[in-house]
């Protein structure tokens, strides 16, 4: 069982994460400050150290320098981003930012440990849409988890192999779900720049009012709030890579400074009259046709045609014959792992299912399914029922369609949540509506993908 020390002087806070961390199969410690946990553990001995970043007597990351080889994952509140940039500089495995999602969380910790428990790692998740990777891992630990055997796919093992070496813009096509951010780590792992940082930016995840500051950092006064000088994300990727998923929500006042990025090489704080150099290769990805968003004044068409060097798409799920049961295994495998189970099989229907159903949420579809088939299942066996999945089958004329009726009270649900969307959303932040949706504010992003309800850009955030 993995063992994980949590350093946290919150104790609800602590106790919360201990639960959750537990019902996952890790064996955990507490303590409640950088002093109580140097002197009462040995750091090293953990695979994994999740500490907050402002502690009673001194910073979390000072934790760093103790650890030895044991990762070291950093929580911070929204506030203190850019310092948890920083703690990566200084050797933390990830941050990821408070209030934590307790999915955001797990996903967090098991790519850390899965990945390996004693060295940096690429995979990470945050509530905010921004992850960092150290560069120190090579393709093994990026490409090796693009699983595919297919012609599609094959394709794009040749174009990941012919663009990584280069310092072109590339970007990125595909419906959500369907994996683009490791295409990105894959390319960055295989470039001459896998030793700077790799930052990950969600452009749909950061308030827009507030993305410029994030992406671009902003001076002492630039705006009420800002009480100190703050460098941005795309300073501290300078040297590495920098991947901007959903570029396509990104709003027009930032386009316009991304491509003085990409024309001048240089960025310009929020509020300073001064430029300074930067070098960052640009990875970007959208489920959207910017193409036409562009024709419709919604993005910046030189933005668009300076994007657009290297293209690569990425084929939905659906599209990909039998590497749907090549994954579906290998996420069989990982959950047992995971969870600490004996290996399970799936029974022969539960592989026509699999097979059958179109996976519209596409691989981050299938993994959730496996991992609560998993969980739920009394046997080794896995039925189709498990998966919680409508295959949708023709109705006769003499019996009534069981599946349509599932999924027409299944719609009546999405209807009812674009019907409460459209009508508060310009009244609501979206934290608001996550709340009286009783979802996180990720879900509340990724449904509204689902159902092509984009932001107000008026909106409140």
């Amino acid at each position: 069982m993995k063992q994980i020390l949590i350093v946290e002087d919150e104790k609800v806070i602590r106790a919360a994460l201990k639960r959750l961390l537990e019902r996952h199969k890790y064996a955990v410690e507490e303590a409640e400050s950088v002093q109580h946990a140097l002197e009462t553990f040995n750091l090293d001995s953990f695979d994994l150290v999740i500490t907050d970043q402002r502690l009673p007597g001194g910073q979390g990351t000072n934790l760093i320098a103790h650890a030895g080889d044991t990762p070291v994952l950093v929580m911070t509140s929204y506030a203190s981003l850019r310092s948890a940039v920083e703690a990566m500089k200084k050797g933390a495995i990830d941050y990821i930012a408070k209030p934590f999602d307790h999915d955001e969380m797990i996903t967090t910790v098991t790519g850390i440990i899965e990945s390996n428990p004693k060295a940096p790692t690429q995979h990470g998740t945050h509530s905010v849409g921004e992850t960092v990777s150290t560069g120190k891992d090579n393709q093994q630990t990026s490409q090796s988890h693009i699983i595919g055997k297919c012609p599609a796919m094959q394709e794009l093992s040749r174009r990941i192999q012919k663009v990584s070496p280069t310092d072109s813009t590339v970007l990125i096509l595909g419906e959500s779900g369907t994996g683009k951010e490791l295409v990105a780590k894959a390319i960055h792992d295989q470039s001459k720049r896998q030793h700077a940082p790799m930052i990950s930016v969600n452009c749909a995840a950061i308030p827009e009012t507030l993305i410029e500051s994030e992406l671009f950092g902003h001076e002492k006064g630039a705006f009420t709030g800002a009480t100190a000088a703050r460098h941005g994300l795309v300073e501290a990727a300078d040297g590495g890579t920098l991947f901007l998923d959903e570029i396509g929500e990104l709003p027009l006042e930032a386009q316009a400074r991304l491509l003085r990025v990409l024309q001048e090489g240089e960025i310009r704080r929020v509020g300073s009259v001064n430029s300074q150099r930067v070098s960052v290769r640009l990875i970007a990805a959208t489920h959207r046709n910017l193409k036409s968003l562009a024709q419709k004044g919604e993005f910046r068409e030189d933005l668009y045609y300076r994007l657009n060097v290297i293209e690569i798409r990425l084929p939905p799920l659906r599209e990909r014959g039998s590497d749907v049961t090549d994954i579906a295994e290998r996420f069989l495998e990982r959950q047992c792992a995971k969870l600490g189970r004996k290996r399970h099989y799936f029974a022969p229907e539960t592989y026509q299912a699999i097979n059958e159903y179109d996976w519209p949420g596409n691989v981050r579809e299938l993994e959730n399914a496996i991992e609560r088939a998993v969980i739920l299942c009394d046997s080794d066996i896995i039925s189709p029922d498990l998966l919680s999945i409508d295959i949708i089958k023709p109705a006769t004329d003499f019996s009534p369609d069981i599946t349509r009726v599932e999924q027409h009270e299944e719609l009546s649900l999405e209807d009812y949540f674009q019907h409460f969307v459209l009508e508060h959303q310009d009244q609501m932040t979206e934290t608001e509506l996550a709340q009286k949706l009783g979802i996180s504010r990720k879900c509340l992003w990724e449904r509204r993908q689902r159902l092509g309800i984009p932001r107000k850009k008026n909106s409140l955030n």
